[in-house]
């Protein structure tokens, strides 16, 4: 009798803490987006917005060097958005006539539709509807990309090998610091729970917060060049527009299509005639070193490499811009 009523005092409490629980719970869950800094503001009206599919996409489009013929896109990484790139594109419009980024489907102030299917094949569509949009199509385009960016990137340059109509024309390619190779791969632990679905994952994206994405993100950055409070609550503020925390497993998908299609992407880099660039932030704990560096050198020998300061890990463009601007510049002078 004594265990019964004990049992039953448990059960009412449990109760009374799950009622209690639930309107806070369901306050949070309705918690605005943080407001965008003036920087970020700055960034998202100085762009523009074309539509693909019903869906509208946020870039960004400079004109550079008056009479250069040299166009650049730079293709961002995963979670974060096309204001990755604001350190180096002053840099950039120095060099280039027209340098043009932006944010992929479910990221930064492009729309995120859910449910849906996100790929990377229709990020690829999305990056060439882009330049069809801006009249570029036939264009020569060199391409600068970033972590999620670099499978992008590779599902592009598979497209030009193949020849088909209709694609963009690629002069050449840099990467930095993505998981080309799924087997040099090491997701976070948070990655690892939400790309394998399951009944966690919506729980997970709705409980996600600044606080928990900080914790997240921070350790893949150098411990001198970690970013500071303003610059992770710009990164959240981007991933939290349009309730993009909400379709972060979605996106993480990408894992699972990267092992799946290894050799489409990995043979693209192999067997391709364009320049083709690496910079490594030999920090990373996302591509380890020398892991990563050493399959990557025995897999393209004939691509360059640039390799940063000890210190530099996953976000070398926003970590050393100088020492990426210069290790970029130096490349693309050398053809």
């Amino acid at each position: 009798m004594v265990r019964r009523d004990r049992l039953r005092r448990m059960r009412e409490w449990w109760v009374q803490v799950g009622l209690l629980a639930m309107p806070l719970l369901a306050a949070y869950l309705h918690i605005p987006p943080p407001q965008l800094s003036p920087a970020l503001h700055s960034w998202k009206t100085s762009g523009k917005f074309f539509t693909y599919k019903g869906l509208r996409i946020f870039y960004q489009d400079s004109v550079g060097v008056v009479g250069s013929p040299e166009i650049v896109v730079l293709l961002h990484g995963f979670p974060t958005s096309s204001y990755d790139w604001y350190k180096i594109w002053e840099g950039l419009t120095l060099r280039f006539h027209r340098v043009i980024a932006l944010d992929f489907l479910g990221f930064g102030f492009s729309d995120k539709p859910r449910p849906h299917h996100y790929s990377i094949f229709e990020q690829a569509s999305i990056v060439e509807a882009l330049l069809r949009h801006l009249g570029l199509q036939n264009r020569r385009i060199n391409l600068l990309s970033h972590d999620y960016g670099d499978i992008v990137a590779q599902e592009l340059l598979y497209r030009y090998k193949q020849n088909r109509s209709g694609r963009l024309t690629i002069k050449s390619l840099c990467l930095s610091n993505g998981g080309i190779f799924p087997e040099t791969h090491r997701p976070l632990l948070l990655q690892k729970l939400l790309k394998d679905g399951g009944v966690l994952s919506p729980i997970l994206t709705r409980l996600m917060n600044f606080f928990v994405f900080s914790r997240g993100l921070t350790p893949v950055f150098g411990p001198y060049t970690r970013p500071s409070e303003s610059e992770l609550w710009d990164m959240w503020a981007g991933i939290r527009n349009n309730d993009g925390n909400l379709v972060i497993d979605s996106l993480l998908q990408y894992i699972n299509q990267r092992k799946k299609f290894r050799r489409r992407w990995v043979g693209a880099l192999a067997s391709v005639t364009v320049p083709i660039h690496f910079i490594y932030g030999p920090m990373d704990p996302v591509n380890p070193y020398p892991e990563f560096l050493e399959l990557y050198r025995k897999t393209l020998p004939r691509s360059t490499v640039s390799i940063l300061d000890d210190h530099i890990s996953h976000y070398p463009q926003l970590e050393d811009p100088m020492g990426f601007l210069n290790a970029y510049m130096g490349f693309i002078n050398s053809f």
